[in-house]
């Protein structure tokens, strides 16, 4: 028996028996972890199969440690251990109940199937690699950018006014609400002050949408040519303006330099592909009104995740000039 199999076996005796028929395989050949969980929550593994429908699947296995003492910047609360459960308890919801609304031009992992056992949950599905998308991309150029920001824009489009019925009902893992502990920490500031008014602003948008959560440039997976992108990683997937996904990707992607000469363009390659996907699909709402709103609220996006960064470590690079002046603009809007 393989080491992971070994470590499941006390929690489902039939996970190789479910894999092999799903799939149609003879056999297990290799096993591969791919990477551990945050704080110890459990592990990805891709398993390679030989005679079935696919080469290989990959296994997210969620295992609660029976502490939260691991986290690696100290935030060991109560609160966040719960906030963690409910994010891998929102992410299976979201395979099992979502995934067969979103069209092949917006391209995630397929499901296969997941159960639950007394003490682990599993997710089983399509490897990304195997289909393709074999590319991981660690920094970031206004060619990715482009491809992930059409990639958001297709999303968003896809589930606008969609109500997120069990999924968190304001989406990003950075959402005010869930995180009290580190909006204590912060400084006294005009930012921590207005915290709460920009999360309702955010909040009160007319044209919601279902967020990604997480959109940073390491949970995307790109095709060899960077020709095509997929997403992974639906933790906070959730009720939301499309604006805080948005803002923080192109954050987590491009440089400062990049940002000042880039971003109006990418926000209007956005906008653009936001119509032109629902100009395909035949969805209706008025896309002058979207564009509109969400413009607006694009600077505030900025400064909502700024607020989580002074709390939570505000020594992080991605505190700087742009950021500040992004957030002095959010600001801004309340003195108008």
């Amino acid at each position: 028996m393989s080491p992971f199999f070994y470590r499941c076996i006390l929690n489902h005796m039939n996970l190789e028996e479910r894999i092999l028929d799903y799939t149609r395989a003879k056999i297990i050949t290799q096993e591969e972890v791919i990477q551990e969980l945050w704080s110890g929550y459990g592990e990805i593994v891709r398993l390679k199969l030989d005679g079935g429908d696919v080469e290989s699947v990959i296994v997210k296995k969620i295992e609660p440690p029976e502490s939260n003492a691991r986290h690696p910047r100290g935030w060991n609360t109560t609160r966040s251990f719960q906030r963690k459960i409910k994010s891998y308890e929102i992410e299976q919801h979201w395979y099992e109940s979502y995934t067969d609304r979103i069209p092949r031009s917006i391209r995630i992992p397929q499901l296969f199937f997941t159960f639950n056992s007394k003490s682990a949950s599993y997710i089983v599905m399509e490897d990304l690699k195997a289909s393709g998308y074999s590319r991981k991309v660690e920094q970031g150029s206004i060619s990715i950018a482009k491809l992930c920001v059409k990639w958001l824009a297709r999303f968003h489009a896809n589930f606008l006014l969609v109500a997120p019925n069990k999924l968190w009902d304001v989406g990003t893992y950075w959402h005010l609400a869930t995180r009290p502990d580190e909006w204590g920490s912060m400084n006294d500031s005009e930012m921590k002050t207005m915290a709460a008014a920009i999360d309702e602003r955010l909040n009160q948008c007319k044209y919601q949408t279902i967020v990604h959560g997480d959109a940073k440039l390491a949970n995307f997976c790109f095709e060899e040519d960077l020709t095509g992108v997929a997403a992974v990683d639906f933790q906070y997937v959730g009720g939301g303006c499309g604006m805080k996904d948005l803002a923080y990707f192109l954050g987590s992607c491009l440089k400062i330099e990049d940002l000042e000469l880039w971003e109006e363009d990418l926000l209007d390659l956005y906008f653009e592909e936001f119509n032109q996907f629902k100009i395909q699909q035949d969805l209706d709402f008025e896309m002058t009104e979207v564009e509109k709103e969400w413009r607006e609220m694009y600077n505030l996006a900025w400064a909502d995740f700024s607020r989580f960064l002074l709390g939570w470590m505000p020594n992080h690079q991605k505190i700087n000039t742009f950021s500040r002046k992004k957030v002095k603009a959010g600001l801004d809007l309340f003195k108008k």
